[in-house]
């Protein structure tokens, strides 16, 4: 592809110097975050009588079946999912590489399998892709950079893990160069392709609304799992930090990187995880989501998040929110994260980030020249950043993440907008290297799991819902997104 030209990259940075130098501390003794750790959380075994399973609903959930009652096979998905790339790649452009021969040969394998009655899961057989940051061995990573190309001889090992679920892995999806970004220009949103479907997994996104496979395996380090997701109108599931190992995944951020799920629906993305990180104790993800009694969750409504967004993106989200209410959750304000806290959060997040994407580019010693503008001023902006302006960076997260802890001792969950905004046109994709992921960075930033989920339509283009849980809850995420899926109509048919 051409390289996108256009960039607020070096006004963004002196934006965020200025937040990060003038915000004070809690306290003067705080420690900065180097190495984030989360709490860890110990799932109790699912009570039957609370509540049955979830549905399992959505394309990946279908296609499982059918390969359970053999009215499909794993060949056949293989080869639909390569007819969707034949037919829309070229316009939506969701794929960076990918090999129907070797797809096939995994499939024709995992058919033999079957039919000698070894089921490895509800992933046996199903078609994915993985994001171009992501090694697969066997396929180039690019990174979706022209300077970069490495062909590893192993997995990463989240997509080793779905591999041994079953999954077969057809191509390496779409990214916005070297993930460093919110947009990823070169794609197209499948709902209208004259708009963004955001980033910096913006091909996985394309690929799984257009059939290009059933799920998608992305990162998310500062909103780059739930912005495409958002603006495509799919799930976007950030787990835990540190729930789903990151060996094998081109950095970005040491300290901020998460490797997760999108997919269709909320049973979709939970059957990803289920491989990718699965809960602690027995059971599935949507085993225990299915245990959560809606009717003693305590709801924070994030206000500031809602009063920044387009007045029709807040209302599709407010009307979700009352369907919640009227299930039996309890829906109030939440006091964190207030508008300071999204400006840290962004400042800060941006300046712990892109130091650490620097240092590792200065060792790639690629040409930067080569580089998009838009990454290139952000490293090269970083590269001046001091020492004490980092330092002090990772204090600010952990006060956030102090402060945000003791917000959801009050609230089991926070609820407001994914993004602020519908899917802005392509041609304005620098304008928006802040504003869409505005909502999204605090929740990397401190490690809590997030989702998004589909809540509704402006002017025929998506609305997604997010939802923040404390560490290790991807429980109540699963049970409250799916109730959204339900009230909302939004479940894939």
């Amino acid at each position: 592809m051409s390289r996108p030209q256009g960039s607020i990259a070096r006004r963004s940075f002196d934006d965020a110097l200025s937040v990060v130098r003038g915000t004070p501390l809690v306290s003067p003794r705080q420690h900065p975050a180097f190495d984030l750790v989360v709490p860890r959380w110990m799932a109790p075994a699912p009570d039957e009588a609370v509540a049955p399973a979830l549905q399992r609903t959505g394309p990946l959930q279908r296609a499982a079946d059918a390969l359970a009652e053999r009215r499909i096979t794993s060949r056949e998905l293989v080869e639909r999912a390569f007819e969707a790339i034949d037919e829309h790649d070229a316009e939506l452009v969701g794929m960076a590489d990918h090999d129907l021969a070797a797809a096939l040969a995994v499939a024709d394998s995992l058919d033999t399998e079957r039919r000698a009655g070894e089921v490895r899961g509800r992933l046996h057989g199903i078609p994915i892709t993985v994001k171009d940051v992501i090694d697969v061995a066997g396929l180039t990573t690019r990174a979706g950079s022209l300077t970069y190309a490495e062909r590893p001889e192993r997995d990463a090992e989240a997509v080793a893990r779905l591999r041994r679920a079953g999954a077969i892995v057809i191509g390496k999806a779409a990214t916005h160069e070297f993930a460093l970004g919110v947009t990823s220009p070169q794609c197209r949103n499948p709902h209208d392709p004259t708009r963004l479907a955001g980033g910096s997994s913006g091909g996985a996104a394309v690929a799984v609304a257009a059939g290009m496979g059933l799920a998608s395996l992305g990162t998310d380090t500062r909103a780059s799992i739930r912005v495409p997701a958002a603006l495509c109108g799919l799930v976007g599931l950030k787990p835990t930090y540190g729930r789903v190992p990151t060996a094998g995944v081109v950095t970005l951020s040491w300290t901020m990187d998460h490797v997760a799920p999108m997919a269709a629906t909320v049973a979709d993305a939970a059957t990803m995880l289920d491989a990718l990180g699965p809960v602690p104790g027995s059971g599935g993800w949507l085993d225990h989501a299915a245990s959560v009694d809606l009717r003693r969750l305590r709801i924070g409504s994030v206000d500031i998040a809602f009063d920044e967004a387009d007045v029709e993106v807040a209302a599709s989200v407010r009307a979700a929110v009352d369907a919640l209410a009227a299930l039996g959750c309890t829906v109030g304000s939440a006091e964190r994260p207030h508008s300071g806290d999204l400006d840290v959060a962004n400042a800060a997040g941006l300046v712990v980030s892109r130091c650490e994407a620097s240092t590792q580019h200065r060792s790639f010693g690629l040409d930067r020249a080569l580089y998009w503008e838009e990454v290139a001023e952000q490293l090269e902006e970083a590269e001046s950043i001091l020492a004490l302006d980092y330092l002090q960076a990772q204090r600010l997260r952990q006060d956030l993440s102090e402060a945000l802890m003791g917000e959801l001792r009050e609230h089991d969950l926070l609820v407001m907008p994914t993004v602020p905004v519908v899917a802005p046109p392509v041609e304005d994709f620098a304008a928006y290297l802040m504003r869409l992921a505005r909502n999204a960075i605090p929740f990397s930033f401190v490690g809590f799991p997030a989702i998004t989920v589909p809540c509704g339509l402006v002017s025929g283009l998506p609305v997604g819902l997010q939802l923040v849980a404390a560490p290790g809850r991807e429980d109540l995420l699963l049970a409250v997104a799916a109730a959204v899926e339900r009230s909302t109509g939004e479940t894939p048919a």
